[in-house]
């Protein structure tokens, strides 16, 4: 792997002019899968092989692209771009459109575009902090990083990736969740098996139980307990006493313990960012009532408990989606984005107010966990940050494509989504939060949410905040995806036998399978994408 001196700028002019080339292609595919199929593919992977297949052209301005870093910051475009599109843009502006708002498309835009640059503006001031530590998970980064490696050095290490995404591929295509599978050889054990326990419950609680932990509100309740305590935990990290650190490291494992002395953002630099970040989702919030006209709609109470919800909500949804994305590789951005729809209904904001504050709160998150991701594979690549400067001004530069691609994201739903919305081509999930906000809420929702939020916050208060076993206990109870619970439980069994067999040293080529796995399964989900998209 290469030592440049200093760090690749994304301003050198080919590298602009191909980072939003990249981005460009990365919005399309997100915009016209999640209107097709209803989900947003990993990019990541794709645009590093882009990176790698330019630097084997033979022209000399394209062998600057064997650089792992450079390469980095076109996975990093594409990857920002597609979720930028699709999840941030493209999902909010859908549902004033499928309530027959149509007029409140742009308005919704504004909104979203603006949360979008906020939400992952604060990924970049909290990552590597106590709440967001580099060093946690982020799995799909991981993954990423281990394929440029290889594609870079070689050897025994590029042996072991391939075989890992042979194996990712052939899983895949016989539709095991080789992303979970891999995830567990990766994460804490404590938070992935919680995480694997949810699936499973999901999975079989009509066949085993005859209930349905998702219709019943079970799974939305344990989130909001969760959530609550996950925030309480949060605040107390980033604002506690400092000389309570040594007495809260007795409560930990060794295997959990933070060392703050690596930690590129200060615990002042994490409460800045959380401050102004709030402030900034008020200002978004007044600023989607005042353009949308929804402030004459309510009286002067309701307005002002309108902005401070919607800002609240999207500030907890973004924390929530990113602790979920950091130790599992999967965020329920959907589901939480559901729940504070359902909470704004229970409030009695009108209709119109609803469908907005949906789309504001879906706008948090993708965006703050994809960047995760992808700060996290530059993290890797240069080295786990032993070069503090050098770490510092790549994760800059990493973070400048993220928003440059953000924006030609934003263009790019600018131009395109007439077209979409004028054949019906709305992402699925949109409807399902019209059809919600049309049929209403009721008492027994609201108590089903009460009830089941308290063993949701006992789990999560039991883990503490470095395990998070509520969260993703609550991640895996709101994803259905099919017999992922047998891979993630399966996977962490193995990793925990062949630990007690061969070592710590064993922990190393397992990553690199598992990175190999999660690599496959991405390569194999986005060409079936493409595939069944073209049918």
């Amino acid at each position: 792997m290469d030592n440049e001196k200093n760090h690749p700028s994304i301003f050198e002019p080919f590298a602009l002019v191909l980072n939003i080339v990249t981005a460009v292609l990365g919005a399309i595919i997100g915009m016209q899968i999640v209107t097709t199929l209803g989900v947003t593919p990993s990019t990541s992977i794709i645009g590093a092989l882009v990176a790698m297949l330019i630097a084997r052209i033979p022209v000399a301005m394209l062998r600057k692209y064997k650089s792992v870093h450079r390469q980095n910051l076109v996975q990093t475009s594409i990857s920002s771009a597609t979720f930028g599109a699709a999840n941030s843009l493209l999902i909010p502006i859908g549902i004033p459109f499928a309530m027959g708002a149509s007029n409140l498309v742009i308005p919704m835009l504004i909104g979203a575009a603006l949360a979008m640059f906020v939400d992952a503006a604060i990924l970049y001031k909290l990552f590597d902090s106590k709440l967001f530590p580099a060093s946690s998970t982020w799995a799909p980064g991981v993954a990423t990083a281990e394929s440029i490696k290889a594609g870079d050095t070689g050897g025994k290490r590029a042996g072991l990736l391939g075989v890992g995404a042979v194996v990712g591929l052939i899983g895949s295509y016989f539709n095991i969740s080789m992303s979970a599978f891999g995830v567990a050889f990766i994460g804490n054990i404590w938070a992935l098996t919680m995480f694997g326990i949810g699936l499973m419950i999901r999975q079989y609680s009509v066949p085993w139980f005859d209930i349905d932990v998702n219709k019943l509100y079970i799974a939305h309740g344990v989130m909001i307990g969760a959530g609550i305590v996950a925030l309480i935990q949060a605040a107390m990290l980033i604002f506690s006493n400092p000389s309570k650190k040594s007495k809260a490291k007795h409560n930990n494992s060794a295997s959990d313990e933070i060392d703050e002395s690596k930690l590129t953002r200060s615990v002042p630099e994490a409460r800045k960012a959380l401050s102004i970040g709030f402030v900034a989702y008020l200002v978004i919030a007044l600023l989607i009532a005042i353009i949308s006209g929804i402030i004459t709609e309510m009286s002067v109470g309701m307005l002002i408990g309108f902005i401070v919800f919607a800002a609240f909500a999207a500030f907890v949804h973004e924390l929530i989606v990113g602790i979920a994305a950091m130790h599992s590789g999967w965020f329920p951005a959907f589901a939480v984005a559901f729940i504070t729809l359902l909470f704004g209904m229970m409030i009695g904001f009108p209709p119109i107010a609803l469908a907005l504050l949906a789309g504001f709160s879906a706008a948090t998150g993708p965006a703050f966990a994809d960047m995760g991701y992808d700060l996290k594979t530059g993290y890797i690549l240069r080295g786990n940050g032993e070069n503090r400067e050098y770490e510092l001004e790549g994760r800059k530069q990493q973070y400048i494509t993220g928003m440059i691609a953000f924006g030609v994201a934003l263009l790019t739903v600018l131009v395109t989504y007439n077209s979409y919305f004028s054949q019906n081509l709305v992402p699925p999930i949109d409807k399902v939060y019209v059809s919600t906000i049309q049929a209403g809420t009721s008492s027994e929702v609201a108590k089903q949410l009460l009830i089941w939020a308290i063993p949701g916050a006992i789990v999560q208060l039991l883990g503490g905040p470095t395990r998070q076993i509520g969260v993703l206990f609550a991640t895996g109870l709101l994803i259905a995806t099919p017999n992922a619970c047998w891979a993630v439980l399966v996977g962490i069994a193995i990793r925990i036998i062949v630990l007690k067999a061969k070592g710590k040293e064993a922990e190393t080529p397992m990553s690199i399978l598992a990175a190999g796995f999660i690599a496959g399964d991405a390569l194999y989900s986005f060409f079936n994408s493409i595939f069944k998209m073209k049918k």
